[in-house]
């Protein structure tokens, strides 16, 4: 039986929208350190987004959750449990609506965090002003806020602060747009628009935290920890990052940054954005085909490798790093910091999970430091063109030596197309036919001076001698 111990009240001050793991492992957990560290004093009402959903298991809880952070911190493998008490009642709009839309009365509240998955920040023309709730979360949100400024008669002081963490790009924009279409459908008025666009912030942010969820290996031994049941418990990397797009002002009100969280209050999330994909996302998508034809299945396993890691640690610093216009020792921490996540000793993370649609991920993570990096240096990024010639090999099929299948998983034209051009056996027509693929890449990439002729020969020399000899010959 579940036995939760008494949980502190904090007055309610954040109207979250979204109760799943990653807000209560990201989002509540920054609270709880501002809490702890700042006196910010506040607490967070969860409210259920959608009609299905967690509520009623966060209510008998008391709303009260462990969050366990495993990974490593400065080489230091961290292993914690953390009591988060910050959410202080959990509603259903669609049973309670009442309580839900009062929420807008209340006048110590000021920031709404949401997490409504990447199509939860859109218009749709059904939700009217009159739905108890309406369907979409700008819809409800909408309701809320002309409510509140009906409440307090357009008092410029009782905006609220508002944060989507849904991940897509510059959200805070999006979703501020999807409220002025509703505004003006619903014919709420100049006024009310008014105090939405002076009284109110939509920031855009970017959110970075791997969240596994529920740690079903290791609840055993959790529940021998704590002495009692917790059915909430949330496992997540220790590694965090929260950028957002909007004034220091801000930042005074909601002091993550006081409580030494890596939570960046910047004018432009652009190049916090371009410096995630680039250097996560981007070795991650080259590292990955490299790995498997090497035989090695698991990310941490080939950042330690010996021939493999100088291959991944090439690519990230010496091709990529330079590309991006942010200041050198910001980028040089976060490269170390995406290392420690990518050896994260609590986390088998399967290469072949990042090979899905491999072809598209290398155009938007790899492709514009690769032309960058000519741009800048003259020459071509030998890591980032043999990544692109080990993603093509991996689309051949086939097996490994140790007979491991090798399933390329992606839209089938781009299967058809890699098929038909392997069916040739010659590396030349298969770089000429890869590079040419405007389906692919919106462009014929053989324009681009010396890359059909590199990737050709790196297509031979994974045939001819395999990829770990491949790649010994290009790693400094």
């Amino acid at each position: 039986m579940t036995q939760i111990p008494f949980v502190k009240q904090y007055p309610e001050r954040i109207i979250q929208f979204g109760e799943g793991n990653f807000l209560r492992a990201f989002a509540d957990w920054i609270v709880w350190n501002m809490n702890e560290a700042t006196g910010f004093n506040g607490s967070v009402v969860v409210v259920q987004p959608i009609e299905k959903g967690m509520v009623e298991q966060l209510n008998a809880q008391h709303c009260r959750y462990h969050v366990n952070l495993q990974g490593l911190e400065k080489g230091v493998a961290v292993n914690s449990l953390t009591s988060i008490d910050v959410i202080s009642r959990a509603l259903n709009p669609y049973t309670q609506y009442a309580e839900f839309i009062r929420l807008a009365e209340q006048p110590e509240m000021r920031f709404v965090i949401s997490n409504t998955t990447e199509a939860g920040i859109a218009f749709d023309p059904s939700c009217q002003p009159t739905d108890a709730p309406p369907s979409s979360y700008p819809a409800k949100l909408t309701q809320l806020l002309y409510h509140r400024f009906k409440t307090f008669d357009g008092d410029r002081t009782k905006g609220l602060i508002i944060f989507p963490c849904e991940l897509i790009f510059l959200n805070g924009h999006k979703l501020k747009e999807v409220i002025g279409r509703y505004i003006d459908c619903w014919n709420l008025g100049d006024d009310f628009k008014a105090w939405f666009e002076e009284a109110c912030g939509v920031y855009a942010t970017l959110v970075d935290r791997i969240v596994p969820g529920f740690p079903h290996k290791d609840i055993e031994a959790i529940k021998g920890k704590l002495g009692y049941e917790d059915r909430l418990v949330v496992q997540a990397e220790v590694f965090h990052l929260w950028v957002i797009e909007a004034p220091q002002t801000v930042a005074e009100e909601f002091p993550a940054g006081k409580a030494g969280l890596n939570v960046l209050f910047v004018p432009d999330e652009r190049p916090y954005h371009e410096r995630k994909v680039t250097l996560l996302n981007g070795p991650h998508t080259a590292l990955a085909p490299v790995a498997f034809l090497s035989g090695i299945p698991i990310v941490r396993d080939a950042c330690m490798h010996e021939v493999v890691g100088k291959y991944i640690r090439q690519v990230m610093y010496d091709e990529l790093l330079p590309t991006l216009q942010l200041p050198e020792e910001e980028l040089l921490l976060f490269a170390g910091e995406v290392l420690e996540r990518f050896k994260n000793p609590f986390v088998d993370h399967q290469v072949t999970s990042i090979m899905l649609n491999a072809f598209p991920k290398y155009k938007t993570r790899c492709l514009p430091g690769l032309k960058r990096y000519l741009q800048l240096k003259g020459k071509l990024p030998e890591g980032l063109v043999m990544g692109l010639a080990a993603i093509a090999t991996y689309y051949k099929g086939g097996s490994l030596d140790d007979g491991t299948k090798i399933i390329p998983d992606d839209a089938p034209e781009i299967l058809r197309l890699l098929s038909d051009l392997w069916a040739t056996n010659q590396p030349k027509t298969i770089a000429e036919g890869l590079l040419a693929a405007e389906s692919i890449w919106e462009e014929n990439l053989n324009t681009i001076p010396g890359l059909t002729a590199l990737l050709e020969t790196f297509l031979q020399l994974i045939r001819d001698g395999g990829m770990l000899a491949a790649i010994k010959k290009i790693v400094r």
